[in-house]
């Protein structure tokens, strides 16, 4: 076989097994109660500002 090339006969009976809870992503394992704060230190006027400023470039 060269670079690429893969058996076609492989590929028709592949199944994905969905009921596998082993590798399943727990969604709710990382609930986090609390708050987040941000203060960037720019006005509102200054970041639509500077966004006008990027649309221009």
């Amino acid at each position: 076989m060269g670079f690429g090339s893969y058996d076609e006969s492989e590929q028709e009976n592949q199944q994905l097994d969905m009921n596998d809870g082993d590798d399943a992503v727990d969604a709710d394992g990382g609930t986090h109660e609390g708050s987040v704060e941000f203060d960037n230190g720019a006005s509102n006027d200054e970041l639509l500002n500077r966004l006008e400023e990027i649309k221009d470039d």
